[in-house]
């Protein structure tokens, strides 16, 4: 039996820090872990299942001992921010009523979507709820993140694909992902697309390449573009041979002088 570990948790705490930084003692551990989890369903509820969307990939805490520092990593921050930073004031303020504690509201800009696996898992949830074709949702992702930079990609959907009675598993997968490499920067996200058909999980595996390494978008190469008068001048290279072969020469395919272009000259003309 083929035994898995989660990517990140497999390397938290030795090439990924810890999402919760902070030390309590055990008579309070449980309350602080409850804590943190009710932060983050409460902004995955604001943020991720209702419009607008703020695309907040993960929200990473700090406490002290009196105070916890929020830190959203988003994908659109001036929908998380508001106008004139309206909205983090709003979020604070109710953070601070749901868990009776100061809090402190950062936000990051996540630059590059396509190589976030949470962000990208959304986004393919997203569109299977919209009865999008599945093969072509998980191709396209796929190349989309090679396009930014990703030296690989693996996107597992399971459940009843296409509205089928029977459920079943599809993958696709580009370039290759090292998950027993400790050093090889792996993200992972499982996402869930509640069709009405049933429900469709889903799994994205993105291979970053090394921690500490910049990756470097491809660049699409385009074709060049024809010119509108190569067709007819083609065609009218042909065009000689094809008269000729038919019996056609060129001087009876040119056509006749006018007849008042003729000189006419008087025979009896005496010379000098």
């Amino acid at each position: 039996m083929g035994q898995k570990v989660s990517p990140i948790g497999f390397r938290t705490g030795i090439t990924r820090k810890w999402q919760s930084t902070w030390f309590a003692p055990k008579s309070s551990y449980g309350d602080c872990l409850v804590e943190d989890q009710r932060i983050r369903d409460y902004v995955d509820k604001k943020y991720n299942r209702q419009m607008p969307k703020g695309a907040v990939a993960k929200t990473e805490m700090i406490r002290t001992r009196n105070e916890i520092n929020v830190t959203l990593h988003s994908a659109r921050p001036g929908v998380v921010i508001g106008p004139r930073g309206g909205d983090v004031d709003k979020l604070r303020e109710e953070l601070e009523v749901l868990t009776g504690r100061k809090e402190t509201v950062n936000v990051i800009e996540i630059k590059e979507p396509d190589l976030d696996a949470t962000l990208v898992g959304e986004a393919i949830a997203e569109q299977l709820k919209k009865r999008a074709s599945f093969r072509r949702t998980m191709k396209q992702f796929c190349e989309l993140a090679m396009n930014a930079g990703a030296k690989g990609v693996k996107i597992i959907c399971a459940g009843r694909l296409a509205g089928a009675e029977m459920a079943r598993r599809e993958t696709q997968k580009l370039g290759s992902i090292p998950l027993h490499t400790l050093d090889a920067d792996v993200d992972y996200a499982v996402a869930t697309s509640r069709t009405t058909y049933g429900t469709i999980g889903v799994k994205v595996w993105i291979y970053r390449g090394k921690f500490g390494e910049v990756l470097e978008p491809r660049r699409r190469t385009r074709p060049p573009r024809r010119t509108g008068g190569g067709p007819r001048r083609q065609s009218a290279r042909r065009a000689g041979p094809v008269q000729q072969a038919r019996g056609v020469t060129k001087e009876a395919a040119a056509p006749a002088p006018p007849a008042e272009a003729e000189a006419t000259t008087p025979k009896d003309e005496p010379k000098a």
